[in-house]
């Protein structure tokens, strides 16, 4: 990073998340909220714990397009090694984690009501805690790697965890599994009625403005972890020009 990029960093006072979409978003997850509990009707079989879904398939979503979005920052970021993509890289893989987690965590109190277990090691469930895995991976050694390295380094773990996406999204189509068989897309005796597949896919855009915010948060904070190293080199420098 140049010196007045650092600089310019340092002095960008303007907000992260713009009002209007900390706004939008704000209504948006009232609203699905109320969908939720209020008014989309309850499935007939598993009663009202079924509303985790509403949950649990948006955060899954979310999580997904942060791995397709921090990884072709990452490979962005090899190819014109332009900071700004490193930083919007390890923004989004950050919110891979927090995302995943949201989607086992509600998996899992899904299938304890409904299975009577939390967990089980199919190809669904195996796939999505081995994307979980990689990308926590992605952060300690992002951490640990030498400056001068990181971010290659790192993208070839966004390359894997990429390729781990679409094994998730097919597992329970190629492989038997406990999961429940996709109720869109997936074959015939497939669906979800009118109210509910509204509720599913404005829950979808709302996790995804949700996760938008959190991704232009973080990735303003790594503008200012970069410019902040970048100032402590030069100090370190300057420190070393004087003892000269």
């Amino acid at each position: 990073m140049s010196d007045g990029i650092a600089d310019s960093a340092l002095t960008d006072n303007r907000p992260a998340v713009p009002v209007w979409m900390l706004g939008l978003t704000a209504v948006m997850v009232l609203t699905q909220l109320y969908l939720i509990f209020m008014w989309v009707s309850t499935e007939r079989t598993m009663g009202i714990i079924q509303r985790i879904f509403y949950f649990h398939v948006p955060a899954a979503m979310a999580s997904f397009v942060a791995c397709f979005v921090g990884g072709i920052a990452a490979i962005l970021y090899l190819v014109k090694h332009d900071s700004k993509y490193d930083d919007l890289s390890l923004a989004a893989n950050e919110t891979v984690v927090v995302f995943e987690i949201v989607n086992i965590a509600m998996g899992s109190m899904w299938a304890k009501r409904v299975w009577g277990i939390w967990w089980t090691w199919d190809a669904k469930l195996t796939s999505a805690f081995l994307l979980l895995f990689i990308y926590a991976a992605y952060l300690v050694i992002r951490r640990a790697a030498p400056v001068e390295a990181r971010a290659t380094v790192c993208a070839v773990i966004c390359i894997l965890g990429m390729a781990d996406v679409p094994l998730i999204y097919m597992s329970n189509r190629i492989f038997r599994t406990q999961h429940p068989s996709p109720v869109i897309g997936g074959g015939q005796g497939s669906g979800l009625a009118g109210d509910m597949s509204a509720t599913l896919f404005f829950g979808m855009a709302t996790m995804l403005m949700v996760w938008w915010c959190i991704l232009l948060v973080r990735r303003r904070v790594a503008r200012l972890e970069r410019a902040a190293e970048d100032l402590t080199r030069r100090a370190h420098e300057l420190d070393d020009l004087r003892r000269d």
